[in-house]
This record gives structure tokens, sequence and C-alpha cells, in this order.
């Protein structure tokens, strides 16, 4: 069997961090966690990541100040960022800073997964 693929969720929102830990593991998937920009470029100096799923709105450092130090030092293979139905404008943006895709919340489990597996393969 091919090694699991590894992911980092980062998101201040501890219940939301915790449930999609808990469902993507469940799905077979290394889950890491974080709770903020600072830790999770910390965290990523020290592993390599498949997919990160980054929160944009985050108090200590916002997800597209992360998204550009992530693919300035080439920490993470792919991101796919995590916003809010009023911020789609802001994910555009992620999108031309390099963001693989987006998703809004609240998130339904089953197109985070399939968003997953679709940026893996490209």
């Amino acid at each position: 069997m091919a090694d699991k693929l590894k992911l980092l969720v980062v998101d201040d929102e501890d219940g939301l961090r915790t449930l999609l830990k808990s469902e993507l593991e469940f799905d077979g998937f290394d889950v890491d966690e974080a709770d903020g920009g600072i830790i999770a470029l910390e965290t990523m100096k020290n592993k390599t990541y498949d997919v990160v799923i980054l929160d944009i709105r985050m108090p200590d450092m916002d997800g597209l100040q992360v998204l550009r130090r992530l693919k300035a030092e080439k920490l993470a293979k792919k991101v796919v960022m995590l916003t809010g139905v009023d911020e789609l404008k802001i994910a555009r943006e992620a999108l031309e800073l390099g963001a693989d895709d987006f998703l809004t919340k609240p998130i339904e489990f089953k197109n985070l997964l399939a968003c997953i597996k679709r940026v893996v393969k490209e």
C-alpha cells in the first residue's frame, strides 16, 4: 500500500480543526494540526506535507501571509484555502498567489475529500 498522504490543517477554530483531523484520519490520511499561521510555518520547517488546508482568517497571521511564505520557502506541495462566503474575493487572490483550490465554510466533508484528491493529482 502507498504511503499515507500527509496533511496539515491550519485553523484557529478548535472544533473545526479537531473535527477535520478526526475525519481525515478516519479516511486514512496522516494529519497534523496547527491553530495559527506562525505555528504552521514552524511545523512545516520540520515536516513536509502533501496538502496544507489553510484558513484565511486567523488572528496571529492571516492565511494569505502564510500562503506567501509557503510558496516563497517551498514548504508545501499543495494548498487548499478555507474561506467564509463573504471572502470570495480574497479566495480568488489566494489562487493568484499560488493556492491550488479553496473551499467555503461551512465545509462539507465529501467536498473536502474530493478537493484533496483532485489537487494531489495535478
